[in-house]
């Protein structure tokens, strides 16, 4: 914050200040709300000292082991997914037992998405989440940091 009259004025970070990172985390046998509001917060930026509410500061994160995530209690069998075709009558559901044995992934991909804002900023930012189901990931490339999870606050 700059001082300007006797008065702090707080300073919105610009496109040439923002530094991204590329971060792995690993999901085994974390909680998936647990891990997945962590995530949200590290994409979103909320972490960093220069975050800017109305522009894309957060880090590139890549999830490995999404088939081994664990939820609590019987959510396993008891949460449900649901989704419209758009036709009368075209209202389907699934499990997230089903889900997690069908695709892993996506089953992490939701509960990120739904701790996002919903509108263009969050459509944007969901695009730097890579998860995969299993321990290779094809971001070898940028060099990924691993991280805890128990370390985000």
């Amino acid at each position: 914050m700059a001082k300007y009259k006797d008065r702090y004025i707080t300073k919105s970070a610009k496109i040439t200040d923002i530094q991204k990172e590329w971060i792995l985390v690993d999901a085994d046998g974390a909680l998936l709300g647990r891990m997945a509001s962590k995530v949200a917060k590290i994409i979103r930026g909320k972490h960093k000292t220069n975050f800017t509410p109305h522009m894309d500061c957060g880090d590139n994160v890549v999830v490995i082991n999404a088939e081994k995530i664990t939820l609590s209690g019987d959510k396993l069998n008891q949460k449900e997914y649901i989704r419209y075709t758009g036709y009368p009558g075209g209202r389907r559901s699934i499990l997230a037992k089903d889900l997690l044995k069908k695709h892993p992934s996506r089953l992490i991909e939701k509960a990120v998405r739904g701790m996002l804002p919903k509108n263009k900023l969050g459509r944007s930012i969901k695009k730097n989440l890579y998860v995969y189901a299993g321990e290779n990931h094809d971001q070898t490339a940028q060099k990924p940091r691993l991280i805890n999870l128990d370390d985000i606050k």
